[in-house]
């Protein structure tokens, strides 16, 4: 059997936590700063844990992430 490949965009954007969680980065900030309000910059700070549909999508892309 042949070693599966990791997407390469995957494996750059998320990180899985110990108990097995995917955690990704706030979205909605990349550009546009200027329009968002102070509350949702702060909020947005960091990484945050995807809920189970998501995290089975990022799971399949990432086959060793187990």
């Amino acid at each position: 059997m042949p070693k599966l490949k990791t997407k390469s965009g995957a494996k750059k954007r998320f990180k899985q936590t110990g108990t097995g969680k995917i955690m990704a980065a706030a979205q909605g900030k990349r550009h546009g700063m200027i329009k968002r309000t102070a509350k949702f910059i702060r909020q947005a700070r960091g990484m945050m844990v995807l809920n189970e549909s998501d995290a089975g999508l990022v799971k399949k892309y990432m086959p060793y992430f187990r």
